[in-house]
């Protein structure tokens, strides 16, 4: 059989396993199933969630999110849960065929409120960057959200999920407050952010860092002659002590800029994934401070602050 053919066979065949499974897996008055797309979601979900809900995410620690390839056993557990979160702004470009495939299931998108930035230059240009998490002050926004679609979804738990949320956005400010304090150490000639894919521009923005990069966001063209020739190009310019790449892309053209460029390449730093526990940034608030500490010893600057 066709590899497509089979594929929509396999789907069928477990949708119509999940249609047979009952409306909800846990006993009625239990906690609700909610399902994020991706593993940052999915954290903050179950920070603000608490024992109130049981939060997976739909792709594994270490996956590529934007152009995932959600499998059968995806569209079953979407169809078994009773919130699917989402990040939007263009993020999971696949999300809107996926979830059309679930029917009476709710859904939410955690960016709403949102101011984006824009996408620069290439095929997406003038469309949101999607990385909006990546800013610890707009990740309070994501908060709110995620905390108004669980009240929505089960208002006996209300008070949990408010609690929850104020605790955990009080944890993030206070991490806000320590990154800007130690990322302020980086030397004014010195603080240009250069990774594979433009994905730290709200970050870049909160932290007063010039941002740099390869492709604007991961799409079918990564790492193209033309794209490394003009990042070596402002790298010779600017002369950055070291340039970086994320973890669900190949770093090999960021390898070959940082050769030709003069420059060395620093690091790995995290953004569409978390890692698995025993990696570095196994939640969110890990993934902020692993990303700084990279950045930091990368570019020779003061830690005496942290």
């Amino acid at each position: 059989m066709p590899l497509p053919c089979l594929r929509r066979a396999l789907l069928g065949a477990f949708l119509l396993a999940g249609a047979a499974l009952p409306a909800a897996a846990q006993s009625p008055g239990g906690p609700k199933r909610v399902v994020a797309t991706f593993t940052v979601l999915a954290d903050m979900a179950r920070n603000v969630a608490g024992d109130g809900a049981i939060v997976e995410s739909l792709t594994r620690p270490g996956a590529e999110i934007h152009d995932y390839d959600p499998t059968p056993q995806d569209v079953v557990r979407a169809q078994a849960a009773d919130l699917v979160l989402w990040n939007g702004l263009g993020l999971e470009r696949w999300f809107e065929r996926f979830f059309s495939r679930v029917s009476d299931v709710r859904q939410a998108v955690v960016t709403e409120g949102v101011a984006p930035i824009g996408i620069g230059e290439g095929p997406y240009r003038n469309q949101p960057n999607p990385h909006a998490w990546m800013s610890p002050t707009v990740a309070l926004a994501y908060v709110e959200n995620i905390r108004r679609a669980l009240a929505e979804l089960d208002p006996s738990r209300a008070e949990l999920f408010a609690a929850n949320a104020r605790a955990y956005s009080e944890r993030i400010r206070a991490l806000d407050v320590t990154l800007r304090a130690r990322l302020a150490t980086i030397p004014e000639e010195r603080r240009v952010l250069a990774t594979c894919e433009g994905a730290f521009s709200y970050l870049a923005r909160d932290y007063s860092l010039r941002e740099a990069y390869l492709w604007p966001i991961n799409a079918e063209e990564e790492g193209t002659p033309r794209q490394v020739r003009a990042l070596i190009d402002l790298l010779r310019r600017s002369r950055p002590p070291a340039v970086f790449c994320e973890s669900t892309v190949n770093d090999r053209p960021m390898r070959q800029v940082a050769r030709e460029a003069r420059t060395r390449f620093g690091g790995v730093l995290h953004v569409d994934s978390l890692t698995a526990q025993d990696g570095p940034a196994p939640t969110y608030l890990r993934l902020l401070e692993a990303n700084a500490e990279t950045i930091l010893q990368a570019f020779g600057a003061d830690q005496a602050s942290r």
